[in-house]
């Protein structure tokens, strides 16, 4: 049984293949099989393009919270994952403790899909890789920089996925903010204008995540030298702009580079159902008609 939980846990083929399938026309799989779709953290992006994923491929997705389920109180995480694979296809979850993916992928009882948990975001990586190819022709020996918070869960798994894929990735954050246990191959620098010279791609994220708001003023202050606009851009001036979003204008991005020609957001922000649909096929181990 496959559970896609980190990018990491891929071979460089099996990332292809999930890119693969979410190339062209979705299959119609079924009709009326569910997918469970577990929320600890709301998602506008994950939640839109988990649903439209699902449907395109004849899967029915229904929406759970934590009140619902009680995982770790009312019932435990396994019983859990057993029970809705009495009804489920596939298991997705997004959660803060990446613990409890890997507590229901062990029981084996549905394929576990991560939408997110407090280190990973392979959902995101997905969509990530998929744009960066179709901007660039390609992902092998793409340069990019990642400017900002460089340890979180979206520069992770972008960086796992530019290892097993070849791309040039260069994160640049204050010491403190580098990716620890960072994929060989990723390169560290304090340095913004010196990552993103002649970068074929510059990415940022928020500098203030969701449930750090009590870090907010620190955060900003430290990370404040990072932000990403035109005079940096201007390093770069053939580069493609990309940023995961929700995005705050002002602070890790400004609006002239959001909302400005090289940006190329909400290109990404489409290829978040692409490859949610991607990552089910693969799951499901569906036969591909795609190459990559």
């Amino acid at each position: 049984m496959r559970h896609l939980l980190r990018i990491a846990d891929l071979s460089a083929d099996e990332l292809r293949t999930i890119l693969g399938l979410s190339s062209g026309r979705a299959p119609r799989l079924t009709t009326g099989e569910g997918v469970a779709l577990y929320f600890e953290k709301p998602s506008a992006r994950t939640r839109n393009s988990m649903e439209m994923a699902a449907a395109q491929l004849g899967l029915h997705p229904v929406y759970l919270q934590p009140q619902e389920l009680g995982l770790g109180t009312r019932e435990s995480v396994p019983d859990v994952a057993r029970t809705l694979a009495c009804y489920h296809r596939v298991i997705a979850a997004r959660v803060f403790d990446h613990a409890v993916l890997e507590q229901m992928a062990a029981v084996n009882a549905a394929p576990i899909l991560n939408m997110l948990s407090g280190t990973d975001h392979p959902l995101q990586a997905l969509a990530d890789l998929k744009t960066i190819d179709e901007l660039c022709g390609r992902i092998e020996g793409v340069k990019v920089a990642f400017v900002g918070d460089g340890d979180n869960n979206v520069a992770r798994s972008l960086a796992e996925g530019c290892a097993l894929l070849g791309a040039e990735l260069t994160i640049a954050a204050p010491a403190a903010y580098q990716l620890k246990a960072a994929p060989a191959g990723t390169r560290q620098t304090e340095d913004a204008a010196e990552a993103v010279e002649n970068a074929d791609v510059v990415y940022s994220d928020v500098f203030v995540s969701m449930g750090q708001d009590d870090e907010r003023e620190r955060r900003l202050a430290e990370l404040k030298a990072y932000q990403v606009n035109a005079e940096l851009m201007a390093r770069a001036p053939d580069a493609h702009f990309l940023h995961c979003l929700p995005a705050h204008r002002g602070e890790e991005v400004t609006a002239e580079v959001i909302d400005g020609p090289q940006s190329a957001v909400w290109q990404q922000a489409i290829n978040r159902m692409h490859t949610a649909r991607g990552a089910l096929l693969w799951l499901l181990d569906a036969p591909s008609s795609q190459e990559f």
